[in-house]
């Protein structure tokens, strides 16, 4: 009952504002502060303001936000958990399951990855310059390997 009131007191004080302004040719501003004027009143109308005060006096309201708040940091606390052993269950069990089909049996004499595709030699580095040039050749020995 108080709430309403107060809703329909500053409605009723906004659209004063708003014929002021409006009186002083300030038509665009008047018109934004009657809009801003006019929520309070029809929140009240359409029974929100009646249905927040219920709410906010009624401990089962609270109980049930308690319970929504308990479930949101439960469903945070597992999803965080799961990001950090790396995935589901299903995922962690695929991965170890094919780790197991792909192991080396202790008796073959071949790797299990095949021949390398590039020549295990590599190549000497470039002489290094002397003088007052800066000295790229490792960088560049870098990106050679990288194949950049």
């Amino acid at each position: 009952m108080i709430a309403e009131t107060v809703c329909s007191a500053v409605a009723a004080a906004g659209l004063g504002i708003a014929a002021v302004t409006a009186y002083r040719k300030r038509f665009l501003a008047a018109a934004r502060i009657a809009a801003y004027a006019l929520v309070p009143l029809g929140l009240v109308m359409t029974g929100v303001v009646e249905w927040a005060a219920d709410t906010a006096f009624s401990p089962t309201a609270w109980a049930g936000f308690a319970v929504l708040g308990g479930a949101w940091a439960l469903f945070a606390t597992t999803r965080a958990v799961e990001r950090r052993r790396g995935g589901t269950r299903k995922e962690r069990r695929a991965a170890a399951r094919s780790t197991q089909a792909d192991a080396v049996a202790p008796a073959a004499s071949a790797p299990s990855l095949g021949q390398a595709s590039r020549p295990t030699s590599r190549p000497a580095a470039a002489p290094r310059a002397t003088g007052g040039a800066e000295d790229f050749s490792d960088i560049e020995a870098i990106l050679k390997k990288h194949g950049i």
